[in-house]
């Protein structure tokens, strides 16, 4: 029997998670951590210290690309401004955040969070806590992390390697056989990473090569089947290429977990400890960068604390690889 897609949600430590699931498989999934600034939809006050540039009041005071200001505004001045776009992270850069004025009388609130936007869509959510069976883990969370580090996402009869680069999200098609073939289950397997990741901006799609303008429609036709709108795209060329442009918001799941391997550690090891069995003292065995990224979090230590009623004890050994071990 079909079971209806649903939202499982986890306001994990340091990061809420969640996950779309359909027919016991997960097609979305989306996490949002405690340190990526203010949300999409936030509204705060700022000030003007260079042309197209305001300094946020916000923690860290974290500069953003303001557009359209009127003139003249002198640097200095004070403005309320909207959160459009979050800063995110890319490989050697990180883009700061983009704002722009918002609505006269507008006061400072916050953006929309990760369970608010989720329960906003047309499926229901289920709250998960840790003493819940693991569903995250039984619809294949650790499968979907371990694909999106490695940049390699096997499908039937072939595989995509999916990398982000400041330009684009490039996702090349690799395999064997009837070239169309290839090309249809390449296309479904591609749609679905940039449905499931949340991959926006510019996003490149290499192809086997086509013999036929007919094949080249095909699968074009495909991909407008398969991913949501609302997205952009050009016709596949002649050398296979084809181009599709989303709206881009927040750091995709691609950019939050490698290129943040710290911080990705850090919650994969707070959540494996939240479900930790055993009583006593509970010990977070972890490599340097990461003992040292949670210590400079106490209020995770002290949650952890809370929610296990164990005390915690962080334990920094350069010979772990990975997120480490909680016991």
């Amino acid at each position: 029997m079909c079971r209806l897609a649903e939202w499982l949600y986890e306001a994990g430590i340091g990061e809420a998670r969640a996950a779309l699931v359909e027919d016991g498989a997960i097609v979305e999934v989306r996490i949002e951590r405690d340190d990526e600034g203010p949300l999409v939809g936030a509204i705060v006050s700022a000030r003007l210290v260079e042309s197209g540039k305001v300094m946020l009041d916000v923690p860290g005071q974290p500069l953003a690309a303001i557009a359209a200001l009127p003139s003249p505004i002198s640097l200095g001045t004070r403005l309320i401004v909207e959160i459009t776009r979050m800063a995110l992270r890319e490989r050697g850069r990180d883009k700061p955040a983009r704002v722009r004025l918002a609505t006269e009388g507008s006061s400072p609130v916050a953006g929309p969070d990760l369970r608010a936007r989720i329960a906003a869509t047309e499926f229901p959510v289920v709250d998960l806590r840790p003493t819940d069976p693991d569903r995250l883990e039984e619809a294949g969370w650790s499968e979907v992390i371990d694909h999106v580090r490695a940049g390699y996402w096997p499908f039937a009869g072939g595989a995509l390697w999916v990398d982000t680069t400041p330009a684009m999200t490039l996702i090349d098609i690799d395999g064997e056989g009837d070239a169309l073939a290839l090309a249809k289950a390449g296309a479904a397997a591609a749609a679905h990473v940039i449905r499931c990741c949340d991959v926006g901006g510019s996003i490149g799609i290499d192809f086997p090569s086509l013999r036929t303008r007919a094949e080249r429609l095909a699968v074009d036709a495909l991909i407008d089947e398969i991913l949501p709108q609302p997205f952009e795209r050009t016709a596949t060329n002649g050398f296979g290429l084809l181009q599709i442009i989303r709206r881009r918001e927040r750091p995709s799941l691609i950019e939050q977990v490698r290129f943040d391997a710290v911080a990705t550690d850090a919650a994969l090891l707070l959540r494996q400890a939240e479900r930790a069995a055993g009583t006593g003292v509970l010990r977070l065995t972890v490599r340097p960068a990461v003992a040292d990224h949670i210590a400079a979090h106490p209020a995770w230590t002290h949650m952890l604390q809370t929610r296990t009623g164990r005390p915690v004890e962080l334990i920094a050994d350069a010979a772990i690889k990975g997120s480490g071990h909680a016991q």
